[in-house]
This record gives C-alpha cells, structure tokens and sequence, in this order.
C-alpha cells in the first residue's frame, strides 16, 4: 500500500495555530497527580481537556478547519460522521459560524453526546457504525455540504496538535506523553508537535484491546480495517486509523498498548477517587495505561485526557 505523502507541521504552525484558538477554546489546566507522582517518582500531569466548553479536545480540531473554510465554501453547511465528542465540536462551531451542521452518528451512540449535539443546534442522522461514512457521502452528494473529517484532515491534525504544544510550553521538561488513538487525530497532532518541538519526548498509544487499531496498523505498516465493536471506550472505535493521521504517527510513536475493559474502567475510577476528576473511559485510558503497568514513564510525564462526556448512569456504575 502506497504512504500518504504529508507536510511537515512546524512550531511556527501550531504557534499560529493555538492564537487563533485562543478566544475560542480553553488554554486547559495541566495538573499534577500527586499518587501518580509518589507512584512513580517523577512527575506525572494530566492535560484536562475534558473543561473544553463542548466537554472534549475534538473543539480545536473542529474550530481549526471549519474557520480556515472560505466562507462561501462554509456557508453550504458542515456534515461529519462521529460516535459523539466531534459531533458536538461541529455543531458548536457550526452554531458559532451561523451555519448549518449535520451529524451522522451510530444509533448507539451514547445519549450525553446525543444531547450535547441538540444543544448546539445541529441535524442528527441515525445510522450503524459501519454505514456512516457511507451515508455522509449520499448527504454530500444530495445537498452539496462540506465534510469536516472527524480525524483525516490536515487542519484538524493541526488543532489538535495544539494540547501538545501547549504542554510542553507549560512543562518543557515532560519525557513521555502518553494518548488515546481512535482514528488518531490527536495522537498525529501529538507527534507532530513532538517531532518540531522536542522529539525526545516518548509518545505511547492507548487503545482499547477490543479494537487495536492502531497495533495492527503497525505491524501491517498501513491502516487495517476493523468491524465495529462495543467498548466502555466508544470514542475509540471508528473503522481504522485515518490513512493521513497514521503517516504522522508511524515515525514518532513508541508503541501501542491495549486494555480490558476492567483496566479502562479502573482508570475512570482512579481519576475521580484520587482528583475529583468526572473524565469519560476513553478521556482515561492514558491513566489507566499507567496504572495496569502497560506504560512505564520515561520521567516527566503527561497524560492527555481527551474527554469527559459519559453516560451519567455508566460513570456512577464504573466510579462505585
């Protein structure tokens, strides 16, 4: 299979990239862990996305490529196909443009990010988790809107690649980074940033065991195909790792690990019994990678966690 040839992403790049993101999304807290910390002895932080105001990283991937649209192009409406958390960056971008957004989602998606989605004002379509990019491209095709991927695109790299450089302006000394991977637009914009930045940094891959993409991209040397599963981390499943967001990935990354659902869920739980923290499974797979010994730190380390958008019914059952 033939490489996706990509462009380089620099620091002048995500410098831009990050003020343009001011005023739209949270510079997020950085916080230390103290039990990680004394755990492991050396420092370990967690990047909060999760106090992003649509409750996930995907709102600076999303507001990143919606507002470098021309705006005629914008005005026909932003389509995108989504488990949830980028659904809800669109229709809050979109509601923020004054224009129209739809989202095709998986009947299963979980009803919180249904209903953050509504909130904002966009069109859902129900549809299953193999059939939604498929039935995105018939709603392109009818209507003529603009398809904002949820993780292949260039710009949407380049916003999330912000939360990585924002770490390491505020903790220049971090050693290990460690990141959830679905389709891997924050982990390519975590490599990115890395390789322009600090490529000592380690950067490790967490992916749920039932759906281990990413370690099967790797091996292969390209994205594999998977049928959809269900997992606690339903943020975490989409059909393969992005074609662009793994040419990015490959060169910098140092593994992929997998988790059970029981080691995912005791990241949940750890989070909010040791911090306070309400972070959805997917959000705390760094933690948990952590705490099952998948990820040994090298020093200084931060976790990014991606998201808090969970089922208030499932984080009561994992946190008790």
């Amino acid at each position: 299979m033939t490489a996706t040839a990509v462009p380089t992403i620099t620091k002048d790049d995500l410098a831009r990239t990050a003020a343009a993101l001011r005023d739209f999304a949270v510079r997020t807290p950085l916080v230390e862990s103290a039990e990680l910390s004394r755990r492991f002895g050396a420092p370990v932080w967690v990047k909060c996305e999760h106090h992003q105001p649509i409750g996930a990283f995907k709102l600076r991937g999303a507001y990143t490529a919606i507002s470098r649209l021309a705006p005629e192009v914008r005005a026909r409406g932003i389509i995108t196909h989504s488990s949830g958390n980028h659904g809800q960056a669109v229709a809050y971008v979109a509601k923020h443009f004054g224009v129209r957004a739809v989202i095709v989602m998986p009947e299963t998606a979980p009803q919180v990010k249904v209903d953050g989605i509504r909130r904002h004002g966009a069109e859902i379509v129900f549809t299953t988790k193999k059939e939604r990019e498929r039935k995105a491209q018939e709603l392109i095709d009818r209507d003529g809107l603009v398809m904002v991927a949820p993780y292949d695109n260039l710009d949407v790299i380049m916003g999330q690649g912000t939360c990585a450089f924002e770490i390491l302006e505020d903790q220049p000394g971090v050693g290990t980074m460690i990141v959830p991977i679905g389709g891997g637009g924050m982990l390519a914009g975590t490599c990115a940033a890395v390789a322009a930045i600090k490529p000592s940094v380690a950067v490790w891959a967490v992916e749920p065991a039932l759906s281990p993409k990413l370690s099967a991209a790797l091996q292969a040397g390209h994205p594999v195909p998977f049928e959809p599963v269900d997992t606690l981390a339903d943020g975490l499943v989409p059909p393969s790792t992005g074609k662009i967001t793994f040419e990015y990935i490959r060169p910098v990354v140092r593994g992929a690990v997998t988790l059970t659902e029981d080691e995912i869920a005791a990241g949940v739980r750890f989070l909010f019994h040791s911090m306070g923290l309400r972070v959805e499974p997917s959000g705390a797979t760094p933690v948990a990678a952590l705490l099952a010994g998948k990820v040994v730190p090298n020093g200084p380390t931060a976790c990014i966690l991606t998201g808090g958008n969970v089922d208030p019914a499932v984080f009561a059952r994992l946190v008790a």
